[in-house]
């Protein structure tokens, strides 16, 4: 068990650290896949299916090691040497892009990096939830999601500028990104203080049926939720190709994430903090009418102005429910079950994620662009009639109870 976490009105600094670990790891990372595609592609003359193979073994790793991360970090009751582990090939694999030569060393750096991240997640999250009082675990998540993505923008926008300037030289740059790599690892070993956790005698298995029924039905209903949210916003990709369509010219596509990200960071932080103190179903439902408004915009029209609006209002909704969805797990899971929890969370996102994004290139390449945006907007306004009438199912209950 955790020992309780000391009353403050201040988020504590190893929040902090582990936010700036995510942005410099996050930077190093998106500095190499905003670019990998065309490196693979015209530099080492990987064909585009065998692109697509490797990107979808690669996040199909991260998905099965995320579940195992977070059920070893509660058998062990400790998270940070697992992070320091996931965050740790994360920067190992970085110099491997630089130097590969064929599609061998590309697999082994893509699957060890995803290793990497699947490993770091869950560990990470229950780190948070640990050290974070529990009055400002929304503001602390809210943080360290909003450091996170300043890193994912910084990435995309350093790959630009480092290719302009050393003429499409992509192994020098993929050299720069070792560097924030490296000291994302040495920021989490020296700033960042694990709280102790009291020990309550034998180990036990965290994904023994008797342990899994300790977390309640309200964890599995926001897993559940988590996973009607990733249905309803696939991936970021199909983003891009709507600003293409919309006329973007390709050396500027990664402008697009920048842009995105550029709102998930600066919006947070703040609705972090306001989840703390407003109620969490609610602010979960106005995330989605967001998202549902960003749909319907990226339906509408190829328009490079509907177009930015709509990059503009997912990376709103981004803001709104990522961090909060991270608080809901930590505030219904049990402490000494909160890695597993995150690694339930995450394992069944991801596969949600991969059929949204399987689903939503079959109806583009059927139907167009247009209608694959308006059935995200039609699984968003089914996943807010559920939350909708959940709450009015509780209110109902308790209604009675008070009778």
């Amino acid at each position: 068990m955790i020992a309780p976490a000391k009353s403050s009105a201040r988020i504590p600094r190893s929040i902090w650290a582990l936010g700036f670990v995510s942005l410099l790891m996050d930077a190093s990372s998106e500095l190499i896949h905003s670019l990998l595609p065309m490196f693979m592609f015209t530099v080492l003359g990987i064909s585009a299916s065998a692109i697509g193979l490797i990107e979808g073994a690669a996040e199909a790793t991260a998905l099965f090691v995320k579940i195992f991360s977070g059920t070893l970090s509660d058998y062990w009751g400790k998270r940070k040497p697992l992070a320091v582990l996931g965050y740790g090939l994360g920067a190992l694999s970085k110099p491997l892009f630089a130097l590969a030569t064929g599609v061998g060393l590309v697999v082994t750096a893509r699957l060890m990096d995803r290793v990497g991240k699947g490993m770091r997640g869950a560990p990470r999250d229950a780190l948070v939830a640990d050290i974070a009082p529990p009055t400002l675990r929304g503001a602390a998540f809210g943080l360290r999601q909003a450091l996170d993505t300043v890193g994912a923008f910084i990435g995309p926008l350093l790959a630009i500028g480092l290719m302009l300037w050393w003429a499409n030289d992509f192994r020098s740059v993929f050299w720069v990104a070792v560097i924030p790599a490296v000291l994302s690892v040495c920021l989490l070993l020296f700033g960042v203080q694990e709280p102790e956790r009291k020990s309550e005698g034998k180990r036990f298995n965290p994904i023994r049926r008797e342990n899994l029924r300790r977390l309640p039905r309200s964890y599995w209903w926001i897993v559940a939720i988590g996973a009607a949210f990733t249905l309803a916003r696939f991936s970021e990709a199909f983003l891009i190709l709507r600003a293409q369509q919309g006329g973007l010219p390709l050396a500027f596509t990664p402008l697009v994430l920048i842009g995105m990200n550029l709102i998930y960071a600066m919006s947070a932080y703040p609705f972090g903090k306001i989840s703390d103190s407003t109620d969490h179903a609610s602010l979960l439902a106005w995330g989605l009418a967001v998202l549902i408004t960003a749909d319907v915009m990226l339906a509408w029209s190829s328009d490079w102005t509907w177009v930015w609006a709509g990059i503009t209002l997912w990376g709103l909704h981004m803001g709104m429910t990522q961090g909060l969805l991270a608080t809901m797990v930590a505030d219904t899971a049990p402490a000494d079950l909160r890695g597993t929890a995150y690694g339930f969370f995450n394992l069944v996102s991801g596969f949600a994620l991969l059929i949204a994004s399987t689903v939503a290139g079959l109806l583009w390449d059927r139907f167009g662009a247009s209608f694959a945006f308006a059935a995200g907007a039609t699984f968003s306004a089914l996943a807010l009639a559920a939350i909708i009438f959940h709450n009015r199912s509780k209110a109902g209950v308790a209604l009675l109870r008070n009778d």
